[in-house]
């Protein structure tokens, strides 16, 4: 996980003593925090009561992204590379991502239900038999959960440096409940499908991690015990502490979910002309949406904001595109269709000298814009805007078909857009990953499993809320979202010939003027609280590719 960056909208003092005492967790040495122009103002259209048609492209960029899964995936053991095609390593995450592209892969004729069947149960046996133990070598799992990065053919922890990962833990375990939802039928494979992953899901015990309780540790080394830091803020852990309050085995308490999300109060405010819970890299507000269809059901704190997590997904979208536009740091070819930070490849970790002045690129980061400040180096992924698609169709379809148009040649091939690019970076100096294209800058050389696998979903959720439905009949699901307080929508029992609510309501004019006046008190306040109180140092995040 990836803490984002907080930065306030007001005038422009403000702005700058907000980014000078934020702080940035990241990889390698700290970088400067640009302060962010403001953007004019673009208004978040309501969503069209029939959807907007999408192109031909998107069927191709689905299929595609569906191949990446099911050629990449090892079919002797069901474990998913994290990258491709350099494929170091199995992520754990790309697993959870896989398990799911497989039923989007029945339903739309690319393989038979018998193949997904197969491959699914070859994973989940493999998951459910993988040798499990304290000790620093030769395992993959302790008390139900597994580490990130895992050996493709052994299932072994890859090396020294991975931990044993609470919310890519999470991930897999989406993956698995999707699985065990999907396949229904009154069949023997299909019925140990659904067996194994009650078996899998019953092992986490989510409670152990935390050392912290209510909160939940982001994961364990044999070498050094759990990691210090807990989830907190606003981030993709949604889905993770979910998870964990649905557990019929291992079960956190009801206040879990009250004391998280009291985490959320430095990241709600306005940005970019938008009042919304704010994380800066995109993937933060798409990892949970893509299992879980959050219009129309709240939690207390959406309830008493008057809005619902997917409305907050896409004012962070509409933000992301207005920062594009405004482009502060004036990188090539930003603006309303090209735009999209998230956690993605990177040319290297460098200093280089653009537009007269020194500027931080990174290799594998988090890039975003938001609230909590940012990090921004030219680097856009594809992934960003496209899995935004559900949130925002309006801009995502004409952002997805400039990319296609514009940057396709070297950014689109045999498994739809590749990880990521940057039109500023064209330094003659040794990469960390890609590759220079004369005249047009820096693109990756891998697909990333937990990039492609938002992209696919979501658009599959877009077209039929493929898989918000067969997740909502899965019990644990629901379980886990009442405990935290969720109530409404399809949580709801629906009256006969009635249709739960799921259209989520964007602000008024006079609703942003006076969010935009609350937000400027709350800055301040920040200011004057930061001012009085020792920053501490940003933590090494212990997620590092």
């Amino acid at each position: 996980m990836f803490d984002s960056i907080r930065r306030s909208v007001g005038t422009a003092s403000l702005v700058a003593v907000l980014v000078f005492i934020s702080g940035c967790k990241q990889e390698g040495p700290a970088s400067t925090a640009y302060p962010i122009a403001a953007a004019p103002p673009v208004e978040v259209e309501a969503l069209k009561p029939t959807k907007l048609e999408l192109p031909p492209l998107f069927r191709d960029v689905e299929k595609r992204t569906f191949q990446f899964f099911w050629d990449t995936t090892n079919e002797v053991n069901g474990l998913t590379p994290d990258r491709y095609p350099s494929r170091p390593f199995a992520s754990i995450a790309s697993v959870g991502f896989a398990l799911t592209a497989y039923p989007i892969g029945i339903e739309n004729g690319w393989v038979s239900r018998r193949q997904a069947v197969d491959r699914t149960l070859t994973t989940l046996k493999f998951f459910r038999d993988i040798p499990a133990g304290s000790q620093a070598e030769g395992k993959g799992a302790y008390n139900g959960f597994y580490y990130h990065f895992l050996d493709m053919d052994t299932g072994a922890r890859y090396q020294s440096w991975v931990e044993l990962s609470s919310v890519d833990t999470a991930l897999l375990m989406m993956g698995v409940l999707f699985a065990q939802s999907y396949y229904d039928r009154d069949d023997p494979r299909e019925k140990e499908i659904r067996d194994i992953a009650d078996t899998l899901y019953k092992r986490v015990d989510w409670t152990w991690l935390q050392r912290n309780a209510p909160l939940i540790s982001m994961g364990w080394f044999p070498e050094s015990g759990f990691i210090q830091h807990d989830w907190t803020g606003y981030n993709e852990a949604m889905m993770l502490y979910i998870l964990a309050l649905g557990s019929p085995t291992h079960p956190v308490a009801p206040e879990s979910w009250s004391v998280w999300t009291r985490t959320y109060n430095d990241s709600w405010g306005v940005y970019q002309g938008e009042e919304y819970l704010s994380f800066g890299p995109l993937f933060g507000h798409q990892y949970s949406h893509v299992w879980i269809d959050f219009r129309g059901i709240q939690d207390d704190y959406m309830r008493e904001r008057g809005i619902d997590y997917f409305e907050n997904s896409r004012r962070a979208a509409y933000a992301q595109r207005a920062y594009a536009i405004a482009n502060p740091m004036k990188w090539k070819d930003y603006g309303p269709d090209v735009w999209g930070l998230t956690a993605s490849d990177g040319p290297q970790q460098t200093l280089q000298e653009f537009r007269g002045e020194q500027r931080q690129f990174r290799h594998y980061s988090a890039r975003g814009a938001g609230l909590r400040d940012t990090f921004d180096d030219g680097t856009i992924a594809p992934t960003a805007a496209i899995a935004s698609l559900p949130f925002a169709p309006e801009i995502v379809i004409p952002t997805t078909v400039a990319l296609h148009e514009r940057y396709g040649e070297y950014l689109y091939s045999s498994y739809g857009f590749l990880d990521s690019f940057n039109r500023s970076f064209d330094f003659d100096i040794p990469l960390k990953t890609g590759r220079l294209v004369p005249g047009e800058g820096w693109v990756a050389s891998d697909y990333i499993g937990i990039d492609q696998g938002p992209i696919l979903a979501m658009i599959s959720n877009y077209r039929n809320d493929f898989v918000w439905n067969v997740m909502k009949r899965n019990k644990y699901i629901r379980d886990g979202l009442q405990k935290a307080g969720f109530k409404g929508g399809w949580l709801e029992p629906v009256k006969e010939g009635e249709a739960a609510e799921t259209q989520p309501k964007p602000q008024t004019k006079a609703e942003k003027d006076a969010a935009t006046a609350r937000a400027l008190g709350e800055a301040e306040s920040r200011v004057n609280r930061a001012s009085q109180t020792p920053q501490p140092a940003p933590a090494q995040d212990p997620k590092t590719k």
